[in-house]
């Protein structure tokens, strides 16, 4: 997929003046109605401008500006599987969903366990104005036998390591990589997931489970993954993150860890914010996601957690699959949903401002996501690079899988209306504007 002509329109930001939208960043404490002015990706002044010869003045009147949203968990499937998505249509598929950064899962064929395949991947996201970091594994081969070599992959840039797609196979392993983690400066993202508890597991364990006849995976696995990686973060000293939390007594583990002065960030997915297993009732294995979508008190303690603080980090788990690996039965489908071009509409309907004020949904998605990865903040401020996303708060959309720039289709999303829309983003030099 080639960068000319993509559907998109990417352009270089010269001299741009985007002319009276709303502007928020609680990084500079910035809620004001105001004009932005921009050359050659800087931001050179916020307020009232008159303009000048050579700019493109684009008015965006009633629309908002935020810093950069930045998707800490996505899966891009190349080098492997090419067929379910590409580097190239992740990439524009965050684009198109309001991201500007992503972090990349290293569960490919071959693993992101080496320098140099973490260089080209980040090598092939290079034509596209997008922040491509890379998690790399934390095993070699991701066979949780011997760890990768941490110190030369933090050279080549990697601030995280990841098993995910499975959770560090033993507390030994895991024990060694967070010291290792910790005297590199980088952080352990942890899967957490007990498997022999998992084991063949489809759906959650409850009573729909029951009635559909599947085997079910029970919430305790995912308590004791958690606690595992807890208890090794605390006796280490070094930095945790959990990924994709989905059950009350997870929760429950991070918030008595958070007291503890444990040094532990989680992130929530929205599927697990909106959705329960009661979605998987009619088979639809574009529901099949794992961790599995969970009970309803499982949904009320994770919007609870996210709006006390507990959960400090939305990410997608971006997982795309083809139509003919999901056009399966429920037990043979791969698990995973995509995310990417659903969330920030997701958010806007249905998390803010009942959950979230929209200065702390920006905490979850644009300053959090890049604190756990040890990245510079994105500000909006005069003499600061570009980093945007533009949002029309007021587009009612319905989503279309089939429209959209992910090389996948497998959301649960599908017919959904929302209301909050991705108009455009700005970043490393460039920008796109949509159409309509």
């Amino acid at each position: 997929m080639e960068l000319e002509g993509n559907v998109l329109g990417i352009r270089q930001a010269s001299r741009l003046h985007l002319v009276g939208a709303r502007i928020v960043d609680p990084a500079t404490q910035l809620d004001t109605v105001a004009d932005l002015m921009i050359e050659n990706g800087v931001i050179r002044r916020i307020g009232s401008t008159e303009g000048g010869p050579g700019e493109e003045r684009i008015n965006l009147a009633g629309k908002l500006i935020t810093p950069g949203w930045f998707d800490l968990h996505v899966h891009f499937r190349e080098p492997g599987k090419e067929v379910a998505e590409t580097i190239a249509s992740g990439s524009l598929a965050a684009l198109n969903g309001g991201f500007t950064g992503v972090a990349v899962m290293p569960n490919t064929n071959p693993p992101l366990d080496h320098a140099g395949i973490v260089s080209w991947v980040k090598n092939q996201a290079t034509p596209f104005p997008i922040d491509l970091q890379v998690i790399a594994a934390v095993s070699k081969g991701r066979q949780g036998k011997e760890l990768v070599e941490m110190a030369e992959l933090c050279e080549h840039g990697v601030q995280a390591f990841s098993d995910d797609g499975s959770p560090v196979a033993s507390s030994w392993l895991l024990r060694h990589a967070l010291e290792y983690a910790n005297m590199l400066g980088a952080v352990i993202c942890e899967h957490a997931e007990d498997r022999d508890l998992a084991a063949n597991g489809v759906i959650h364990e409850g009573a729909v489970a029951t009635k559909l006849g599947l085997p079910g995976i029970p919430s305790v696995a995912e308590t004791l993954g958690v606690l595992r990686a807890l208890l090794l973060a605390e006796y280490t000293g070094a930095r945790i993150h959990l990924c994709h939390v989905s059950t009350a007594g997870a929760i429950e583990w991070v918030r008595w860890a958070k007291n503890r002065g444990i040094r532990v960030t989680a992130e929530v997915t929205p599927h697990h914010l909106l959705l329960t297993d009661e979605a998987c009732a009619t088979f639809d294995t574009s529901t099949k996601t794992n961790p599995p979508l969970r009970e309803e008190t499982d949904r009320q303690a994770c919007l609870e957690a996210l709006a006390d603080g507990t959960m400090d980090v939305i990410a997608t788990d971006h997982a795309p699959h083809p139509f003919e690996d999901k056009a399966s039965e429920f037990e043979q489908a791969p698990f995973g949903i995509i995310g990417l071009e659903t969330a920030l509409g997701l958010c806007l309907t249905h998390l803010c401002p009942r959950y979230l004020s929209l200065q702390k949904l920006l905490e979850k998605v644009v300053a959090m996501p890049r604190q756990v990865l040890g990245l510079p903040p994105v500000r909006i401020a005069e003499g600061e690079k570009a980093n945007l996303t533009m949002i029309d708060p007021d587009a009612k959309w319905t989503v279309a899988p089939e429209k959209f720039l992910s090389m996948s289709r497998n959301t649960p999303f599908a017919g959904w209306e929302l209301k909050g829309r991705a108009i455009g983003t700005i970043s490393h030099d460039r920008y796109w504007i949509r159409d309509s």
